[in-house]
């Protein structure tokens, strides 16, 4: 089985993971669309998160889905609920910082999907790069039987990266939020030519991000596995970026040497 965990407003970064989850050999393939209160802080966006459950049935039927598991949120977490599932040191900085209780959120509902699919292959975007890390670890941890497997992010033409909170922007706020990607590809390009320092790096997708957004929660180039910050120079180096434009609150990452060109 091949199982693709979404909160739904699905595009087409979401189908790809159906059709990677199709390449490597799953004869049956299942989307969960549930949008998971326990993931969002007080002041955040789950009121207004798009919800669009029929388009979405139709886009998984067109890509040959077999199973969508839609459950309410009673169903989730029945009343009296009290258990959750915490993993620890990856989840400290970056989102963990700025969102305390999202990665609890994310972790608890996570395991209850797995455990409801059973043995599966459960493919993930790495656009959310911290929370793929968590879930990998999450999986290992708890010896679940599951192959975990991260999908690079699949970008619009123009390099911004699918998401579904991009449905937030305005035109002006949308052209605004391309400085993330010249930002990171301007780190690509450095990197390809021999720069190795996670301060210049980084310091080329801030500017860029910085110039057009109007918050910078974090820039910065971490081990691509601890996501500890990164002081000297290195091979292995990922950019976390988050920063807001207008009102909507943007991630994106690279993985230097790895992933393609934004």
């Amino acid at each position: 089985m091949g199982f693709v965990p979404t909160m739904g407003a699905l595009h087409d970064g979401h189908l790809a993971l159906v059709d990677e989850a199709t390449r490597r050999g799953a004869t049956l393939r299942v989307v969960s669309i549930f949008v998971n209160p326990l993931q969002f802080g007080v002041n955040e966006d789950f009121g207004r998160y798009p919800r669009t459950l029929e388009a979405d049935v139709e886009r998984c039927e067109a890509r040959g889905v077999e199973l969508i598991y839609s459950p309410p949120p009673e169903r989730m977490y029945p009343p009296g609920f009290q258990t959750h599932v915490e993993v620890e040191q990856v989840t400290q900085r970056w989102e963990g910082k700025f969102r305390p209780t999202h990665f609890r959120g994310v972790t608890t509902v996570v395991t209850k999907l797995l455990l409801a699919a059973g043995p599966c292959i459960a493919v993930f975007g790495r656009k959310d790069y911290q929370q793929f890390k968590t879930l990998t670890r999450l999986v290992h941890d708890l010896d679940l039987p599951v192959e975990m497997v991260g999908m690079a992010t699949v970008r619009e033409p123009d390099g911004l990266a699918l998401s579904s909170r991009n449905r937030y922007l305005s035109p002006g706020d949308r052209e605004r939020a391309l400085a993330i990607s010249r930002g990171l590809r301007l780190a690509h390009d450095a990197y390809a030519s021999g720069e190795r320092s996670p301060t210049a790096l980084s310091a080329l997708v801030r500017e860029s991000v910085a110039a057009e957004f109007d918050r910078i929660d974090y820039v910065e180039s971490v081990h691509p596995e601890t996501l500890e910050p990164l002081e000297t120079a290195s091979d292995a180096q990922t950019i976390l970026v988050a920063a807001h434009v207008g009102t909507t609150r943007l991630i994106d990452n690279l993985q230097l040497g790895l992933d393609a060109r934004p």
